[in-house]
């Protein structure tokens, strides 16, 4: 089955964000700027985006408010081989504990290769972190159990929460402030629980407000909810944060049209967040900012929870 190019999701090898692209075995990236305009028209339907690499050899269409992209087996093949799944019990790399912040009272424990550096933080939209410990892969995982129930932090917390507070974040001091107070209660953990063979890491919070553009970016107040065929969505990047895209879009790009919940649009422009997510296993065909007003994209207003439907 020939596809065009699909989109893979959003990655950040360092502190630029970027789009990446497969096409069969090919793959090629599209580096992202703040300022730049963005737009695609959403081609046929959604297909399975197969697994460690692997093109899904049953093409599968898969949902289109799925954020997995994948069919039945090709997650149970992706789940098998990853660290969460706990099967790779023999793995020699050194691995990363970290607390990682995404708003007030939203701070969770995990672990990541260390050979990936901060790349998981800001992957998952971390709005700032601190190393606690570095060493073997069970002793990490090990830590992160301790962590979570002796400091009654989760290892996950939904992209929904954290878009929701992304546009009311508390200043630097009372980021780093959070940050350095759980880090000291874990640190207090040494000797009850904590595994020897872990190295515990001192306090350095990192902050990846300015490198999201979030201190410069108009406030969020709509997601992007699901993807259609023939829909069209276009903007101005103006921030990001992890697989989310923050588009300004322009007032006649959204029309006074009725959502599924009956509930209408404002007919203004404003910031609407796209979870990039959502768009991988589509096939994409490029446009202009202009070219908005084409086809609809369901809307989630992310600041009151209506469900919205409108037009780029």
């Amino acid at each position: 089955m020939a596809f065009g190019w699909r989109c893979t999701g959003v990655g950040w090898p360092g502190e630029v964000p970027e789009l990446r692209w497969s096409r069969g075995r090919d793959r090629r990236v599209s580096v992202l700027a703040y300022g730049g305009g963005l737009g695609f028209r959403v081609v046929g339907e959604r297909h399975c985006v197969g697994a460690r690499g692997n093109v899904c050899p049953l093409g599968a269409v898969v949902p289109a408010r799925s954020t997995g992209a994948r069919c039945a087996e090709c997650a149970r093949l992706d789940r098998a081989h990853s660290v969460a799944a706990d099967t790779m019990v023999d793995d020699p790399r050194t691995y990363r504990v970290y607390l990682a912040w995404f708003g007030p009272g939203m701070v969770k424990v995990g672990i990541t290769r260390e050979e990936r550096e901060a790349a998981r933080l800001r992957e998952q939209g971390a709005v700032a972190f601190s190393w606690l410990g570095r060493g073997p892969l069970m002793a990490a995982r090990r830590t992160e159990e301790v962590l979570r129930a002796a400091l009654g932090v989760p290892d996950r917390i939904p992209y929904a929460r954290k878009r929701g507070v992304r546009g009311q974040l508390p200043g630097a001091e009372e980021r780093f402030a959070e940050v350095a107070e759980l880090h000291g209660r874990a640190v207090e953990l040494e000797g009850r629980g904590w595994p020897e063979s872990l190295e515990r890491l001192p306090l350095e919070v990192v902050d990846h407000v300015g490198i999201f553009g979030l201190d410069r970016a108009p406030v969020a107040a709509r997601a992007v909810s699901e993807l259609v065929e023939g829909g069209v969505l276009a903007g101005r990047l103006v921030a990001a944060a992890g697989p989310d895209l923050h588009l300004a879009v322009d007032g006649e790009a959204v029309a006074g049209k009725r959502g599924g919940d009956g509930e209408g649009v404002d007919g203004g422009g404003g910031v609407v967040v796209l979870d990039t997510r959502l768009i991988t296993g589509w096939e994409l065909a490029a446009v202009g900012p202009g070219a908005g007003s084409e086809a609809g994209v369901p809307l989630i207003d992310i600041a009151g929870g209506g469900v919205q439907g409108g037009l780029f």
